[in-house]
């Protein structure tokens, strides 16, 4: 059977030092001796409050924006908010900031709770942290030499900014891929970023949708060996990670909002993506029993109905099943429409739109707040909604999910929406009526994942992995058996005992 400590063939885990890593990993310590950088580990990131106190006294001084790699320390659920103009020099808090969403809002008894990913560091979406576990992985078993190799980021988004954003402040060539149809601010902000963009923004063909093109491109550029590629579908140190890091997070917000009432942590849901943040969902199964909730866009329903489509829902995958998807443990399929999260998108950020959700016996503050929802924050909210209802939850179950970023990276797509659907503008009628169809009607579907269903969706795999990008067929069967992804729990603990080692290697100042 193949094990967690395999390394150079097959799903590549890098349990093991690179038997030919030992020139990297010199280099790597030559370099960040230099660059005075110090590696967080994942404990650190899952519980800040054993950071050393020195790196979090001179992060009061850092930006959290900055490419600064103290900011590194940051790569976490636990910064303070620091939206206001000029106070972007967060400390950290106890519990991760999150979200709990009124029965007057969701229609239904079950609490519902968001922590919000806009609150990590320089690209202000969660998906930094799942780049920083992929190239931390290689960098400490000697798998990246960050004076030959560039780090090629495929992406939908926000990983491959934060990827951008782990390769600078490392001081190593980063590379993103993604489709030329997403936002505008996330190509803004790459050209910000990057070293030169011309080069280092590679543009492919179509939307969030097509992902194939990103491996086409992904494969070309595999073929000069001082290119590596973090395939953030197919990189198992992004389970790892968000297992390791955002389950034990999510855990803490919700024996936070259990602490005087109790409750059953009923369900978790995310937006499968690349499948990395549903490794948090087979952390809070393992610790807690709750159901793993993957969702996607009806308009492209891969896992739903082996369909295909083009929809806007960016940060969420399609028509393929990652590698990192975790099928055999999935409990349920909740598909969501991008018409809703288009539509209510712009109920949340107008200001007829507040009116409307105040009149309707919404907190003003918590109205306020949802301007930290994006597309894929709003199409988690609806599908938790959806599947209290399936699991006919009550008032003692929790449902945990994650708000990815904000809607300050759609406000491009915002103004083109309107100005399609509302180009007299957006009123209290229009709001009102996006509330009912969208909120209240709840225009999804789903799917109870059993055995057969199951394994149909890991099947579907076989098609991208198998045909397309040459997985042998042992290493992907395997992934079938809990057991063998139970083998990748300790992976977290091994790369901190080497994250210490490298540290000690560099001598890095923790000041």
């Amino acid at each position: 059977m193949t094990t967690a400590s395999e390394t150079d063939s097959g799903l590549a885990v890098f349990g093991e030092f690179a038997p030919d890593g030992q020139t990297a990993y010199d280099n790597a310590i030559s370099r960040f001796r230099e660059r005075n950088i110090v590696l967080p580990t994942f404990a650190q990131l899952r519980d800040p409050s054993t950071i050393p106190s020195p790196i979090v006294d001179a992060l009061a001084t850092v930006e959290k924006d900055a490419p600064d790699a103290r900011n590194l320390f940051r790569v976490h659920w636990y910064n303070e908010h620091a939206d206001a103009p000029g106070d972007n020099f967060p400390g950290f808090v106890d519990v991760p900031t999150h979200i709990e969403l009124p029965s007057e809002m969701t229609g239904v008894d079950a609490r519902i709770v968001l922590a919000f990913g806009n609150r990590f560091p320089m690209i202000r979406a969660h998906k930094v942290l799942a780049a920083y576990s992929c190239l931390v992985a290689r960098l400490v078993t000697g798998r990246f030499d960050p004076t030959q190799n560039r780090a090629i980021w495929p992406s939908t988004g926000n990983y491959a900014r934060g990827g951008i954003a782990i390769s600078k402040i490392m001081d190593v060539r980063g590379v993103a891929i993604l489709p030329e149809g997403m936002s505008r601010e996330r190509f803004e902000w790459l050209e910000r970023w990057t070293t030169n963009p011309d080069e280092d923004v590679i543009k492919t063909f179509g939307t969030e949708s097509n992902v194939k093109e990103i491996y086409d491109a992904c494969n070309e550029l595999s073929l000069d060996p001082t290119n590596v590629i973090l395939n953030q579908f197919s990189e198992f140190s992004n389970h790892v990670g968000h297992y390791a890091v955002t389950g034990p997070s999510l855990e803490a917000v919700f024996k936070h909002v259990t602490a005087n009432t109790g409750g059953n942590l009923a369900a978790y849901v995310s937006a499968s993506g690349s499948a990395g943040t549903l490794g948090a969902g087979d952390y809070l199964k393992d610790n807690h029993g709750s159901k793993i909730v993957a969702v996607e866009a009806l308009e492209c329903p891969t896992l739903l109905y082996n369909g295909f489509g083009d929809h806007n829902i960016q940060g969420i995958g399609d028509k393929h099943v990652p590698l990192i998807h975790n099928v055999t443990n999935t409990d349920l399929v909740v598909g969501v429409s991008d018409d809703s999260t288009n539509r209510l998108d712009i109920m949340f950020n107008t200001p007829a739109g507040k009116r409307v959700l105040t009149e309707r016996g919404l907190d003003p503050v918590l109205v306020d707040m949802l301007v930290d929802f994006g597309y894929s924050s709003i199409c988690n909210t609806l599908a938790a909604i959806t599947t209290a209802k399936v699991m006919n939850l009550g008032a003692d179950d929790v449902v945990m999910s994650v708000a990815t970023d904000g809607s300050d990276l759609y406000n491009s797509d915002r103004e083109r929406i309107m100005s399609t659907h509302y180009a007299g503008g957006f009123d209290e009628r229009d709001a009102n009526e996006v509330y009912e169809n969208h909120m209240v009607g709840l225009p999804t579907e789903y799917l109870e994942m059993g055995e057969i269903e199951r394994n149909r969706v890991f099947n579907l795999g076989y098609f991208t992995w198998v045909e397309q990008q040459g997985i042998d067929i042992p290493d992907f069967e395997v992934r079938r058996s809990q057991e063998w992804w139970a083998g990748l729990r300790g992976l977290a603990d091994k790369w901190d005992t080497m994250i210490d080692s490298f540290n000690d290697a560099t001598g890095a100042s923790h000041g």
